[in-house]
């Protein structure tokens, strides 16, 4: 099968979870009378809309893996490295072995952005010390979601169930943003000889002002 064609189906199997997890439990979150089966799908729902469409941040993150090599299987391996990071420092802040304060998390955040996108304005191959850097970034970025969890709070009664569904929906999120780009961009311009001066360079310098913005605006600029 050509690419173009495995890209309209990978795009529209993409643009098929949405209604799905769209459908998910949405009440409120006092969830004493919820079935297992309702904490999940609530938890699935608020983890993939934490990256699609409210994480702007990790959004970003993600899309700097996808530019410097929009193949498939490189992007699945990093966004699974990433996964089991933030699972990780998620599990250990929710169950309060580690308390990191937003106040430092969220600057670290966005220069793991800043740097990932700076990166890939320096290198134009994807080296295997990018695994590293995105299985440390992978557990900053697991300590923003706890903090984000936190607020939601979790059942007590289903604490593990809720933390598994969430994870797993930020999962399909991530998932979700690397087929998009895959299909719309990578697909049809990743081996062009000028995809790396007119979209890599461009897109990632973008990324990483607007991603210094933030860690000014976190850093200096009063709340």
């Amino acid at each position: 099968m050509k690419p173009a064609a495995i890209s309209r189906k990978l795009l529209f199997l993409s643009f098929l979870l949405l209604p799905v997890l769209a459908s998910a439990h949405a009440g409120s979150m006092e969830l004493s009378g919820f079935s297992r089966t309702d904490v999940a799908l609530l938890y699935l729902k608020l983890g993939f809309e934490h990256i699609l469409p409210l994480g702007m941040d990790h959004i970003l993150f993600i899309l700097c893996l996808c530019l410097l090599n929009p193949t498939l299987k490189p992007l699945l391996i990093q966004a699974t490295t990433f996964t089991v990071a933030h699972s990780i420092t998620l599990g250990l802040a929710m169950y309060g072995f580690i308390t990191p304060p937003s106040n430092i998390v969220e600057p670290i955040i966005a220069l793991s952005i800043m740097f990932v996108a700076l990166e890939n304005i320096i290198t134009d191959k994807l080296k295997t010390t990018r695994l590293l850097i995105v299985f440390a970034f992978g557990l900053i970025h697991g300590m923003g979601f706890a903090s984000v969890l936190t607020e939601l709070g979790l059942p007590q009664e289903q604490f593990f169930n809720g933390l598994i569904a969430f994870n797993v929906g930020v999962e399909l999120g991530q998932v979700a943003v690397i087929l998009s780009f895959w299909a719309l961009i990578g697909a049809w311009f990743g081996k062009n000889i000028a995809y790396r001066r007119y979209i890599v360079i461009p897109a990632s310098l973008v990324i990483a002002l607007v991603s210094l913005y933030w860690v000014i605006e976190k850093t200096i600029i009063p709340s």
